[in-house]
């Protein structure tokens, strides 16, 4: 499904990404835990194209995509939920679903394929949702606001789902609701990666997990493994 070799990733002078290696199967939710500054949204970001490797490749359905722009990365099929939600705060919850429709939309008559409904899937994993369609990004609550983003990724019809920092900020009653979404979400068949600082969250619905600090993966393993590993979590821990 994805597979990154070798990947180094700059934010200025600033070399972030060092060599970094992962991948992710058919119907995988895999991890990438780390603290915070480890290097996990910048992952993400190279994976999506929002920042540019310097070396490296990424390839999505055996396809290298390393020097495609984001816009084409998801038209391949690539979701991305980030940090920050980014929802469009004047535009309703329908109007910011509207936008991944649309380039579904676009990415499908490209390829010469039906164009699929997504609404049933969104409201099937998040019926919470539907109550909120009319209203404005700027009114949603921060656990609205992920749930909004993440089925605006899911609106794009994806076969992987990048979900960075899913779980951050949220009451513990919330994050229950958002392990049931990932674990739903993988039952329609979606693939998907997470970047997670809190390795309990991220080993309860993770199927493999990887381990990164300052740049580099120091773990690859099961997150039952990672949990008994005295690496793993004094480097989680500082």
């Amino acid at each position: 499904m994805l597979e990154i070799n070798d990947i180094n990733t700059y934010r200025a002078a600033a070399h972030v990404l060092q060599g970094i290696s992962l991948s992710v199967g058919e119907g995988e939710v895999v991890c990438l835990v780390g603290r915070n500054g480890a290097g996990k949204t910048t992952t993400i970001e190279s994976i999506m194209g929002l920042l540019p490797v310097k070396s490296g490749t990424i390839r999505l359905h055996e396809k290298d995509i390393t020097g495609l722009p984001a816009h084409e990365r998801a038209k391949l099929g690539l979701g991305y939920s980030p940090e920050d939600c980014g929802i469009f705060p004047e535009l309703s919850v329908a109007e910011n679903l509207m936008i991944s429709e649309w380039l579904s939309e676009v990415a499908a008559r490209e390829r010469g394929a039906a164009v699929e409904s997504t609404e049933e899937r969104i409201y099937s994993v998040f019926p919470e949702v539907r109550d909120l369609v009319d209203r404005q990004g700027i009114n949603l609550s921060g656990g609205q606001r992920k749930m909004v983003a993440i089925a605006r990724a899911m609106a794009l019809s994806p076969s992987l789902l990048l979900l960075d920092e899913a779980f951050e900020g949220l009451a513990p009653v919330v994050v229950g609701r958002f392990r049931e979404a990932v674990i739903k979400i993988k039952a329609l068949g979606i693939s998907i990666l997470i970047a997670e600082s809190h390795l309990p969250a991220a080993a309860a619905v993770a199927d493999r997990l990887y381990a990164i600090d300052r740049g580099e993966i120091i773990f690859h393993g099961k997150p039952d493994e990672a949990i008994k590993n005295e690496k793993v979590m004094k480097t989680l821990h500082g």
